[in-house]
């Protein structure tokens, strides 16, 4: 292994490019900017929310020292930001790292911007404001959980991996029910468009407890710095807009408004957080085909990823 992280320094020895995935707070981002770091690489991030600018706090958003990153700030918060896009600049993104003579390693908890990178896109249907604007008086009028259970009875995968407060995904995947007839995820199984290349992905999988225990102690470490910068933030947005439809977001606004009180909002961030985290385990394990990486100490998790990677390479 000690030889594949040399040629890769040198110039592109690696055949594979690497996916690293697993749910929030389970150390993603660590171990790719470590493997980065070993490997000659730089990373590419598969996270929805990332992707805004401003939207720091909550997002858990930083770049590792000594690391490049894509894929970082490159949208407004009122502009929609879709899985068609971040395919398109990802794809973009890692072929220019092979081009320079490094590993592109792709990190994120977005499993559908993770499954669209490794298998592709399918062909949907074009937005139609007007079932739009229906859909979205049935989300004002009846909530997010009647609409979820709505698409969670014919569509139970999709549902699981959209984030909870994410009205705009929610929203189109019933959308593209109601013009095709058939759930998201089956057009999704007609796929086009995957990046290029061959992907090692590596899922990284926590004890639940020891996932609920992390993200505790995560969420109140976050709580203040994203409460001083929702207050920032609500001097220009109405905090209704696509980028802050992300866990934590939607409480500091009503803390911020003051329609909640601090302790409710942190409260509703903890909880919140930690049904997504248990929602993407889930779905990860049943939709990402690749290697389990076990949480716990961080080298424990570089060693098993160059394990797997150095297996990767011999089958290859």
């Amino acid at each position: 292994m000690h030889q594949a992280a040399e040629d890769a320094r040198q110039g592109g020895a690696l055949i594979l490019g690497l996916v690293v995935a697993g749910p929030t707070g389970s150390g993603k981002t660590e171990l790719a900017a470590a493997l980065a770091r070993k490997l000659g690489g730089e990373i590419v991030s598969a996270d929805s929310r990332q992707v805004y600018r401003g939207l720091d706090a909550a997002t858990a958003k930083h770049r590792p020292e000594g690391v490049p990153c894509h894929l970082l700030d490159i949208a407004s918060p009122e502009e929609p930001f879709d899985v068609g896009r971040f395919l398109r600049e990802a794809v973009t993104a890692a072929r220019g790292i092979r081009a320079r003579g490094r590993v592109p390693i792709v990190v994120g908890g977005s499993g559908l911007y993770v499954k669209a990178f490794l298998e592709g896109l399918s062909d949907l249907p074009g937005r139609d404001e007007a079932v739009r604007a229906t859909l979205s008086a049935e989300f004002e009028k009846d909530g997010e959980l009647s609409m979820r259970r709505r698409l969670a009875t014919v569509d139970p995968s999709t549902e699981q991996a959209i984030p909870i407060g994410n009205r705009q995904r929610l929203i189109r995947a019933l959308e593209v029910l109601e013009l095709t007839g058939e759930p998201i995820s089956k057009a999704w199984s007609r796929r086009r468009d995957a990046a290029p290349g061959r992907w090692l992905a590596l899922r990284i999988d926590w004890p639940a407890e020891q996932l609920r225990a992390r993200l505790t102690q995560r969420c109140r470490a976050m709580w203040p710095a994203l409460l001083a910068e929702t207050r920032a933030l609500s001097r220009r947005y109405t905090g209704r807009e696509p980028g802050f439809e992300s866990l934590g977001y939607r409480e500091a606004f009503a803390v911020v408004a003051g329609r909640l009180p601090e302790a409710e909002g942190a409260a509703r961030f903890l909880s919140a957080t930690l049904r997504y985290a248990k929602r993407q385990r889930t779905w990860f394990r049943r939709q990402l085909k690749g290697e389990a990486i076990e949480g716990g100490p961080m080298e424990h998790m570089i060693i098993q990823a160059l394990r797997a990677l150095k297996r990767a390479e011999v089958r290859a």
